[in-house]
């Protein structure tokens, strides 16, 4: 009889345990079996210093915030092969003017993208008319005491070929730092080839109003 009692009260207590376990009330969190890529260490890509990574790598951490060389993300296009130039050397500065952009010409949608990406990056130094006059210049008045380059109407940059532009932008030059983190290949070959198209429409602006201005002497 005894034995009946305890079987029935066990029986009882299993039950409670059973429908206790079944709330959707989460009381207690569960084991997780990898923290490590449950909950990733918060490190920004490219901000980490070689103090910090050797810091790291002494806790047994390896972590390397650049991706592996020669290594080309899916949809990616072929990278750029010239490295940046040593302190005091020119090599493949120079180099990089025989790269040729491996775009074709923009249509109407990629257009509007170039656009946009100048906008979005560009602009704020070298102006959405692409004449320097971005908002950290404004004439003078802004925070950056000198002009930025005038991409349309300085012979200079009008002349400049696309693959020396592309190496600037992606290791940076003088005040302008690297784009590579911020554009993608395409999205600066993309930038670029903008940019050469507004130099065209401006050029052929010119001409046309310099024909203009001499039929009308005549």
């Amino acid at each position: 009889m005894l034995t009946k009692k305890i079987s029935i009260v066990s029986l009882a207590f299993l039950a409670v345990m059973i429908v206790l376990s079944c709330s959707d009330i989460k009381r207690k969190p569960g084991r997780v079996y990898m923290p490590d890529m449950a909950y990733s260490r918060a490190y920004e890509t490219y901000s980490v210093t070689a103090e910090e990574k050797e810091a790291l790598r002494v806790q047994g951490i390896n972590y390397s915030n650049t991706p592996v060389a020669g290594t080309i993300k899916r949809g990616e296009m072929f990278p750029f092969l010239l490295a940046k130039d040593l302190d005091g050397d020119s090599t493949n500065y120079v180099a990089s003017k025989l790269v040729s952009n491996p775009l074709g010409a923009l249509d109407s949608a990629h257009a509007v993208e170039g656009e946009r990406l100048f906008l979005v990056n560009c602009a704020i130094c070298h102006g959405s008319k692409l004449d320097g006059n971005g908002p950290l210049y404004k004439g003078g008045d802004g925070p950056y005491p000198a002009k930025p380059a005038t991409l349309v109407g300085d012979a200079k940059y009008e002349a400049m070929p696309e693959g020396q532009m592309f190496y600037s932008v992606t290791y940076g030059k003088n005040k302008m730092g690297s784009y590579a983190s911020q554009l993608d290949t395409k999205q600066r070959w993309t930038v670029i080839r903008y940019i050469k198209m507004k130099q065209a429409a401006a050029s052929q602006a010119t001409a046309a109003a310099t024909t203009d201005s001499t039929a009308a002497k005549k």
